[in-house]
């Protein structure tokens, strides 16, 4: 196929090569003046100035014009803080926004047909925004407002804006919406939600004196709007976007202008467009803007995404970020983990660090003072030493550790994570109290949209033969046909999760005996942990257990193993995991967190695990909810899926170890040996 080629001028897009993943039809793209030949297409941003250029030379030239503008829903935070757009509109014709002409969006809903499956696909996916209460930014605080007795919501828009012009409106379609509302409604009280940047004095809005009636209350506060939407039964606007996130939410909306959503016969509307003719259901106006109109793309792999991954990866984001909002103290950590800590802690945390532990810890409160900073270690930290001399205050302690997929590469060699759990309780590798994983294991009702991205993350772990550190191994190993093949996964002996969780198993040495002692008659298959192979860390052999293994597969990659065993005997590691990832029989020495649940042969017992999960619902609290994860690049949260795809893609350029990492190893293993 021949290479197509679309020019552009400078429209607001900080990386064109972001373009490729929203418009897979070109293969190239450059600026108008620099074009030779001539393109087959111009692209530009909207209606906005920068595209005049664009719009001008595509006429001269009789070339097709492509208008783009942000999606419906955009991203976590906002464009000016460094989010790049997870969707776009694509229209050939206007622009969604322009009522003065016809686009791509008002030419679909008079005429398309939309079949049974894409009108189910637009409930699903209405369902999912409602339930994880989803707008077009995502960045603001999700909170009560205590405004008792308003009923009603008038939506300010800020001066200028596009939308208002073409969308058949002005300033003056403001005061008359706020003259309705008060009149329509005369014995409640009337919200008014006022752009922040308007009462910071950075731009103009129309309702800013709103105030000064006494049934008006501003609302200023960059708030969520489903927030705002618990609280009342009928939002008017102009021409906002947050009128059509209202009408998803059930509420009756006014429009004073002619956004994409009115003229359907879904609001009631002071203006009309003759050239809108048909009645349309929410899902049919839903399907066409959302579903056809928009394309997806996740702005971190730089790939194609669906509606449904979209909502996944800014839901997990908003999750993150909202559970960690706040001001946190971070005592203790190196200098090499404080460049990376607050990344995971979320765009809506401040961060201070201190190099030792401070001499006074919170005190102890029923109710979290939200002026009082959250005080967070990394979990080796606290060790016994710490706990009797602090005890009192152990439950106010957040806890921060490795994610269960988290690099190409070992920590030890300084290897920057992609995701890191941040626990409130406890810490999930320790039985011995509570943590949020296994709170959220026992308590969560896994909906069905989580445990079929739990079955598909599953599916793609195994299928890409990722692990935790995904460190490159041999690929060949012979094992007898004949016989059951248990593998013993070696662990760091002195790793908490072993003196924490596996009080009667505490060497790999009593692990093999134990492991041979049971079946004397099986083929086992030991593998010594990466750390301990590497020299960083304690947990080599005796003499004895030596004798005690049929296979030496130390240098073997994990997940090789994993597919030609029959069972996977450990005392805690996270091998036993991924072995049930792989439908493979595991039995616990120890508690590791995924023991308990109705999904191993355990040979100790938890009480609080009083549950039994599948194995898509363990795999969703385990990857999904539990851990936080980071894009390494924009520093930015992100999700498991996404994660994956950056592994897989680290993997494939097969990274070797810097000259830093080398250095710091050969230091390290001096150190270790001269004690």
């Amino acid at each position: 196929m021949a290479k197509r080629t679309a020019g552009y001028t400078s429209h607001g897009i900080s990386k064109i090569a972001a373009l490729a993943a929203f418009l897979p039809e070109f293969d190239h793209f450059s600026r108008i003046g620099l074009l030779k030949p001539k393109p087959d297409a111009v692209i530009g941003w909207g209606l906005k100035p920068t595209s005049v250029k664009a719009r001008q030379f595509a006429k001269r030239h009789t070339l097709p014009y492509i208008a783009l503008e942000d999606g419906f829903l955009r991203s976590l935070g906002l464009g000016v803080e460094g989010y790049q757009p997870h969707s776009m509109v694509i229209d050939h014709v206007g622009i969604y926004y322009d009522a003065s002409r016809p686009c791509d969006l008002e030419n679909w809903l008079n005429s398309a047909t939309f079949n049974p499956d894409e009108l189910a696909l637009a409930r699903r996916c209405i369902q999912q925004l409602q339930h994880y209460r989803l707008s077009k930014y995502n960045h603001a605080a999700d909170y009560i407002l205590a405004k008792p007795g308003a009923r009603v919501l008038v939506v300010d828009q800020t001066a200028g804006d596009a939308s208002i012009y073409y969308g058949g409106a002005s300033a003056k379609s403001f005061d008359q919406m706020l003259e309705k509302a008060l009149s329509n409604h005369p014995d409640t009280d009337i919200l008014v939600k006022v752009h922040p940047d308007v009462i910071a004095g950075k731009k103009q809005g129309h309702l800013a004196n709103a105030h000064a009636h006494p049934r008006c209350h501003i609302i200023s506060e960059d708030i969520n709007p489903w927030a705002l939407f618990d609280q009342v039964d009928t939002v008017y606007v102009v021409t906002s976007q947050l009128g059509f996130e209202a009408l998803l939410a059930g509420k009756q909306v006014h429009c004073f202008g002619l956004p994409f959503y009115a003229g359907w016969g879904l609001t009631l509307d002071q203006l009309s467009c003759h050239r809108r003719h048909r009645q349309r259901s929410l899902e049919e106006v839903f399907a066409a803007a959302y579903l056809r109109y928009s394309r997806y793309a996740n702005p971190y792999t730089g790939k194609a995404a669906t509606l449904e991954e979209t909502i996944a990866l800014i839901a997990d984001q908003k999750r993150q970020q909202e559970r960690l909002r706040g001001r946190w103290l971070a005592c203790g950590f190196s200098s090499w983990k404080r460049r990376f800590i607050g990344h995971f802690l979320g765009p809506a945390a401040s961060v201070e660090y201190q190099k030792g532990l401070p001499k006074m810890l919170p005190s102890k409160q029923t109710e979290p003072n939200p002026n009082q900073p959250r005080l967070l270690l990394w979990s080796s930290r606290i060790n016994d030493d710490f706990k009797a001399r602090h005890r009192e205050h152990l439950a106010h302690l957040w806890r921060m550790e490795d994610g269960f997929i988290r690099s190409v590469g070992l920590g030890v060699d300084l290897t920057q994570p992609l995701s890191l759990v941040i626990d409130s309780q406890g810490i999930y590798y320790d039985p011995s109290q509570p943590s949020d994983l296994e709170t959220l294991l026992n308590q969560t009702e896994f909906s069905e949209d989580l445990l079929a991205r739990a079955a598909h993350l599953r599916e793609r772990l195994v299928a890409l033969k990722l692990s935790k550190y995904n460190v490159p191994g041999q690929d060949a190993i012979d094992l007898p046909p004949d016989r059951h093949i248990i593998l013993v996964p070696g662990q760091v002996e002195s790793d908490a999760s072993i003196a924490s969780g596996s009080p009667e198993v505490r060497t790999n040495s009593a692990l093999l005996r134990a492991v041979r002692d049971a079946h004397p008659a099986a083929f086992i298959v030991y593998k010594a942990h990466p750390d301990v192979i590497s020299g960083a860390r304690i947990g080599a052999l005796d003499n004895h257990a030596n004798r005690l293994y049929d296979l030496d597969a130390s240098h073997i990659d994990i997940s090789v193993l994993l597919e030609r065993v029959d069972s996977v005997h450990t005392m805690s590691s996270l091998t036993g995991f991924e072995a049930l990832l792989r439908h493979r029989e595991v039995c616990t020495y120890g508690l590791p967190f995924y023991a308990g649940w109705g999904l191993t042969q355990d040979a100790m017992h938890c009480p609080r695990r009083r549950r039994t999960l599948s194995l898509d619902a363990l795999v969703a609290g385990t990857l999904v909810l539990y851990p936080n994860y980071v894009d390494p690049r924009s520093r930015q949260l992100c999700n498991a899926e996404t994660v994956i795809s950056l592994l897989e893609q680290a993997r494939a350029q097969q990274p070797s170890l810097t000259w830093k990492q080398r250095l710091y190893r050969c230091y390290r293993n001096l150190l270790i040996g001269s004690h």
